[in-house]
């Protein structure tokens, strides 16, 4: 099983935070996404980040990727059994992708003008999910989830581009440290990662 990632991309630090967490041995390729490997090209010619290949199989969408990792090694389970409680958690993951990460490729990709737009919206929307950080040891969850491998690659980027998600209760900034204190987390972090701002002191 190889992963071709981008040492950067926060979809590709999700499906990596995954790997981690399942403990699969895998070959974790970094590469420059504005400059895919042939071998990659060969086998997704979009070259997009990140790629997932095990033997005949190609997956190139992040969520795709997690959804199969969780599912090919079932253990420990990263999603509920029940048929509701997934459908409720790949919804919030859909919801997240939205609301959070549309924003972060704006504040990315965009003009400095509708960056600070970007920026202002997303630190307002996760400030107003406090409550929901708050009420449970784990996003919506008392139980480590995909959910929380899918939020807390977009936490740790936050710092980097100047956003302060600190509040008086420092619910949101436990919450981060506690799944940035896990093992796989540390594992999953690119060299690029790890140089990114300390991040939520």
């Amino acid at each position: 099983m190889t992963l071709f990632s981008s040492p950067t991309c926060a979809m590709s630090h999700c499906a990596r935070f995954v790997l981690h967490e399942k403990g699969v041995v895998a070959d974790i390729e970094y590469y420059d996404p504005t400059e895919p490997p042939e071998d990659l090209l060969e086998l997704n010619p979009n070259g997009t980040s990140p790629t997932l290949i095990e033997r005949d199989l190609v997956l190139y969408d992040s969520r795709i990727i997690m959804e199969y990792l969780d599912e090919r090694f079932p253990h420990p389970p990263l999603h509920q059994m029940d048929p509701v409680s997934r459908a409720n958690a790949r919804m919030l993951i859909k919801r997240i992708d939205q609301d959070w990460y549309q924003l972060l490729d704006e504040i990315l990709f965009s003009g400095e003008k509708k960056s600070a737009r970007a920026k202002k919206m997303l630190r307002e929307g996760i400030l107003a999910a406090e409550p929901i950080f708050a009420a449970r040891p784990y996003f919506m969850s008392d139980e480590f989830s995909l959910i929380d491998c899918v939020i807390a690659p977009l936490l740790w980027r936050l710092p980097s581009i100047g956003i302060d998600i600190s509040t008086p209760s420092e619910v949101i900034t436990n919450y981060a440290q506690r799944i940035f204190n896990r093992a796989a987390f540390k594992r999953s972090l690119s060299e690029a990662e790890k140089e990114m701002i300390e991040p939520l002191k």
